[in-house]
C-alpha cells in the first residue's frame, strides 16, 4: 500500500490553552502523541466510509462523554454524516450518532487499508454485499485476520478468500441497510498472506 507524508501542525504548541478550555493534559498529550506518529500521512482511499480519512491528523480533543474524551483523526474526503476520530481506548472509528470504534487502533485501520488493496489486487473476484444479505454470510472455515483489530469492522480469511465486514455505519448510525461486505475470491497463498 502507498501513502505518503505531508506537512503536519505540531499540536504541543496548543497544548496549555486547551488545558484552560477544560481539556484534559493526558488527552491533549494524546492527541500530540497521534499526530507525532500519524499527522500528516496520506493513505490511499479506503473501499468503504467514502474512502476514510484524507490525511490522518489530530484536532482538539471533545468530550467530556460516557466514553471519554477523543479527538479528530482526520478530515474526510466528502461531506458525511460522522467523523473519523480516535476513542478514550485509542480506538479509531466514526461518531455519528454515537461512538463506534471500527479498529482497536490506529494500527488495524492502516492494516486494513493495506488488505484492502493487496487483496483487491490478487483476487480473480471481488463480490459487494450489502444490507440485510451480509448476515446470511457463512463464516463457518474462516478465521479473524487479527492484524486489523476488528471492531466492528472485521477480516476474515478461508482457504482461498478473504472477507471485509464493514457493520460501522450501521451500528454508528442505527442503519442496517448500510451494513456492507466485500468478498475477495479466487485467492492464492501469496494473495491470501502476502510476503
Amino acid at each position: 500500500m502507498n501513502g505518503v507524508h505531508v506537512p503536519r501542525r505540531d499540536l504541543r504548541q496548543h497544548r496549555e490553552r486547551w488545558i484552560e478550555q477544560g481539556v484534559p493534559a493526558v488527552d491533549c498529550d494524546r492527541a500530540a502523541a497521534f499526530q507525532d506518529r500519524w499527522g500528516g500521512l496520506a493513505l490511499p482511499s479506503a473501499p468503504f466510509y467514502e474512502g476514510g480519512p484524507r490525511i490522518l491528523g489530530a484536532d482538539c480533543p471533545e468530550g467530556p462523554a460516557a466514553e471519554g474524551w477523543s479527538f479528530p483523526a482526520g478530515s474526510c474526503r466528502v461531506s458525511m454524516a460522522y467523523g473519523f476520530m480516535i476513542g478514550s481506548d485509542g480506538a479509531f472509528g466514526i461518531d455519528a450518532y454515537r461512538w463506534t470504534p471500527l479498529h482497536a487502533s490506529t494500527d488495524g485501520w492502516v492494516e486494513s487499508l493495506a488488505l484492502a488493496a493487496h487483496a483487491g489486487r490478487w483476487a480473480r473476484t471481488v463480490t459487494r454485499i450489502k444490507g440485510k444479505a451480509v448476515e446470511s454470510l457463512d463464516l463457518v472455515g474462516f478465521e479473524p485476520v487479527p492484524e486489523v483489530q476488528g471492531v466492528t469492522d472485521t477480516w476474515w480469511r478461508g482457504k482461498d478468500s478473504l472477507i471485509a465486514l464493514y457493520r460501522g455505519e450501521a451500528v454508528g448510525m442505527d442503519a442496517p441497510r448500510c451494513l456492507e461486505a466485500h468478498v475477495y475470491g479466487g485467492l492464492d497463498g501469496w494473495g491470501l498472506h502476502g510476503g
